[in-house]
């Protein structure tokens, strides 16, 4: 399984949503943590993403146990686990087939339940399978989105004033504009996880919240066009589940609103530690 390994100490497993891979899986985790040294980071492309075969894992539960057999091949007893958008799933199974194995859950802008894909994001994925067949369009578009990132970022921020002071953010910036720019590099091999999650997430059953051991923390953007606000909330069944709601906030609000992501992260870490 195609995946980063860095840091030392404590585990995080990072899950990327659709158009992702262990590189947006990194970005998360670097979101979420900062430069914190006391964390171990692996940023997983899930199967049907980049290097990782999609033969792997078709659904969340068979990807939830590769997670755990990742573990084990690393030497890793227990994990927090972090996912975003299309990487809810699989993170909510591992943590209910494998409770001893996971430390706490942490949801940002997650699916927890049936979606529909939104019809622009359907035409956007077959726009991009067919050009990406063509050699050097994708380079091209991605080189143009480089040049102005304040277009490109309206495309998932639509509001310009947010859009721009995220940018202009010193730690969200580069982050939301290599997030940005990733989408458009390999993109092909992008395609099979992400057509694989829309397809399984349009009738996936309700999830099993009550039965959730861990604590969770749920971070939603209550503005989010693509995984609506009720995802985020759905969650909030797990008995020992807390959340942040981002007020404004789409499905961008982990970089949008990442000084108020940060705040809640430090106070679910220590309240881990609390625990011990």
């Amino acid at each position: 399984m195609e995946h980063t390994d860095s840091g030392t100490g404590r585990a995080l497993l990072a899950l990327h949503g659709g158009m992702g891979g262990y590189d947006q899986s990194w970005l998360l985790a670097r979101a979420l943590l900062g430069d914190r040294p006391d964390f171990r980071t692996l940023g997983l492309s899930r199967p049907g993403y980049l290097g990782t075969a999609q033969s792997l894992g078709r659904t969340p539960q068979a990807q939830a146990d590769l997670y755990a057999g990742l573990l084990d091949t690393l030497g890793i007893e227990r994990s927090l686990v972090a996912a975003v958008s299309a990487g809810g799933p699989s993170a909510i199974h591992f943590a209910l087939r494998h409770p001893d194995r996971c430390v706490g859950l942490i949801l940002v802008s997650a699916a927890t339940g049936s979606l529909e894909t939104a019809a622009e994001f359907l035409a956007r994925l077959r726009m991009l399978r067919w050009i990406s067949r063509i050699p050097g369009v994708l380079p091209l578009l991605r080189r143009r989105a480089l040049r102005d990132p304040l277009v490109n970022a309206r495309r998932n921020i639509p509001d310009r004033a947010l859009a721009g002071r995220t940018l202009a953010h010193p730690l969200a910036g580069p982050l939301l504009r290599a997030v940005l720019a990733s989408t458009l590099h390999q993109t092909a091999r992008r395609l099979p996880g992400t057509i694989t999650d829309t397809r399984h997430y349009r009738a996936m059953p309700e999830l099993a919240f009550a039965q959730l051991t861990v604590p969770v923390l749920v971070m939603h953007g209550d503005a989010d066009p693509v995984v609506p606000l009720g995802h985020g909330q759905r969650a909030l069944a797990a008995p020992r589940a807390t959340a942040l709601i981002l007020r404004g906030g789409g499905h961008m609000a982990l970089f949008s609103h990442l000084d108020q992501v940060r705040i809640a992260v430090g106070n679910f870490l220590a309240g881990l530690d609390a625990r011990g």
